[in-house]
């Protein structure tokens, strides 16, 4: 199901014609392939790799069980102003004979060292770039958009094109099946994969997919700016378990089973009111202005002016006890260095502080589409059996879980029954952004279900997943796929996922949390 550029072809046409057996790692760095050139090729013994600093401890943990691999360097220059960095990593022995590439965070500017390493890990060759630039910023914008085209899908699609040009070259054959998988902007780039390169991949995993970006930036400063828009607005962090556990009150129950976790938050309704001081303004209290701040970070982003939802997304209940996400004091760098470069063109004397909902339209065309991963038609990469599988924490801080499920609903309704046998969504109750967190179980094999359907039609209906507790199993829970929920069946223990069935239940994300929608929290003079 394979393709590589017709360019590539030919080196790699020419190697695997003359080698039967896997080329050695030296040789590599002697190909010749079009708009890239490659830096270095060197054997990495097993374990020898060091950890990249920013690595999660869960992915350090791998680097030094990881097995002997041939690390090849690139640079690729699809334009003329084009640098992206990428690595591809040949297994020495056993290589499953597939391909993972593995998608990058925030704003990329290093590359995705821990997803690389989990897929060697597994037994797959693998690829990952720094998508054209360095840092972990959008300050690389103005004057380049060539550079940001790259950013927003191209250097994705030519370090796969490079990786399966390597693999043929190197393994005498091309890999049987090719998968991406990433989380937030990795989650983009998947969509953004299927969307614009459907022969790329087979399989694809997006989570917590940040699909309509400048919308969710522009989100996040508002929301940031309303909290913070007096002295006495702001939710200190020390009353975040205060919020916390009333929501908790309010609904943990409703899915039958009080243990911390909402199963379904679209069927949460929460007064804040409950929380009113009384009295002596303490931190177990919300003032006035707290409680309509609280309110703001449940609610649809609305201009003032107009009254309309300039943005659908916002928090969901079981999100409170990180808050400090978007409500700290500081406004979310990445949302801020987004407006900064794509919307006032780098200038340095921009103030977040004057964002606000009126401007999200605008930064929304300001993107011309490129950051924007919307489009519902997915048809060339269904019709070749593409499969992409989509999970998002219901208790996401950071994007909100609407940018997943208006675009799996958005691909329904678009192509109708046909995609129900291509895409699938599984909310994940009280888990947190990419890495997980939370009170949600959230640990489990990411990559076994995509690869079960891919290569042998088993699309996912049920997915059971694991809560850790200082290095222990405390409970396993099963994902359900979008319009399902997890009940108990009234017997056995509530932290065992045999005694949970999935059942349907209207998941309205609709539905509006916050009971006593706030006031017009997003006019300046709010």
């Amino acid at each position: 199901m394979q393709r590589c550029a017709p360019g590539i072809l030919l080196v790699a046409a020419f190697l695997t014609g003359t080698n039967a057996a896997a080329e050695p790692c030296d040789e590599v760095a002697r190909l010749a392939m079009p708009s890239a050139s490659i830096t270095s090729a060197q054997v990495v013994a097993a374990g020898a790799l060091p950890v990249p600093a920013g690595t999660p401890p869960l992915l350090a943990e791998l680097f030094p069980t990881l097995p002997a691999f041939c690390r090849v360097s690139l640079t690729l220059r699809p334009s003329a102003d084009s640098d992206i960095k990428t690595e591809v990593w040949l297994p020495v022995a056993n290589w499953n004979g597939k391909l993972q590439v593995a998608g990058n965070g925030d704003w990329a500017g290093v590359l995705p060292y821990g997803g690389m390493a989990s897929a060697l890990a597994a037994g797959y060759a693998t690829a990952g770039t720094d998508t054209g630039h360095v840092g972990n910023n959008a300050d690389f914008v103005p004057g380049h958009p060539e550079k940001l085209v790259d950013f927003a899908y191209r250097a994705i699609h030519e370090t796969t094109v490079a990786a399966k040009a390597l693999l043929t070259a190197h393994y005498g054959r091309a890999p049987t099946f090719s998968y991406f998988r990433g989380c937030s902007t990795g989650g983009r780039q998947a969509l953004t994969s299927a969307q614009r390169y459907p022969q790329d991949f087979d399989g694809l995993v997006a989570v917590a997919s940040a699909a309509y970006a400048m919308r969710n930036h522009g989100m996040r400063l508002v929301f940031n700016n309303v909290m913070n828009r007096s002295a006495g607005s702001a939710i200190p962090a020390e009353t975040y378990p205060i919020v916390h556990q009333a929501v908790l009150n309010a609904c943990d129950a409703l899915d039958g089973v009080e243990d911390g976790v909402i199963e379904n938050p679209t069927k949460c309704r929460v007064d804040f009111e409950t929380l009113a001081c009384g009295g002596e303004e303490t931190r177990a209290c919300l003032t006035a202005d707290q409680i309509e701040s609280a309110r703001v970070m449940m609610s649809p982003v609305t201009d003032a002016r107009s009254g309309a939802a300039a943005w659908e997304g916002h928090l969901w209940p079981g999100s409170e006890l990180r808050w400090d996400v978007l409500g700290g004091p500081r406004p979310f760098p990445n949302a801020v260095t987004a407006m900064k470069n794509l919307l006032n063109g780098g200038d340095a004397q921009w103030d977040p502080r004057t964002f606000t909902a009126a401007d999200i339209e605008r930064a929304d065309r300001a993107d011309g589409e490129l950051l924007d991963a919307s489009n519902a038609d997915l048809t060339p990469f269904f019709k070749r059996g593409g499969k992409l599988l989509m999970f998002h924490g219901w208790a996401d801080p950071s994007v909100t879980p609407q940018t997943s499920t208006i675009y799996f609903t958005s691909v329904l309704k678009t192509l109708g029954r046909s995609a129900e046998n291509a895409i699938a969504l599984f909310m994940m109750p009280g888990v947190y952004h990419c890495a997980g967190g939370g009170p949600g179980p959230d640990r489990f094999d990411r990559m076994a279900d995509i690869v079960r359907w891919v290569e042998h039609g088993r699309k996912p209906t049920r997915i059971v997943v694991s809560h850790v507790t200082d290095g222990k199993v405390d409970r396993t829970r099963p994902l359900c796929p979008f319009g399902q929920v997890a009940r108990w069946n009234g017997s056995g223990s509530t932290d065992d996922e045999k005694n949970f069935a999935c059942v349907a239940e209207t998941v309205d994300t609709a539905a509006r949390p916050a009971l006593s929608p706030p006031a017009q929290p997003n006019d300046p003079d709010f």
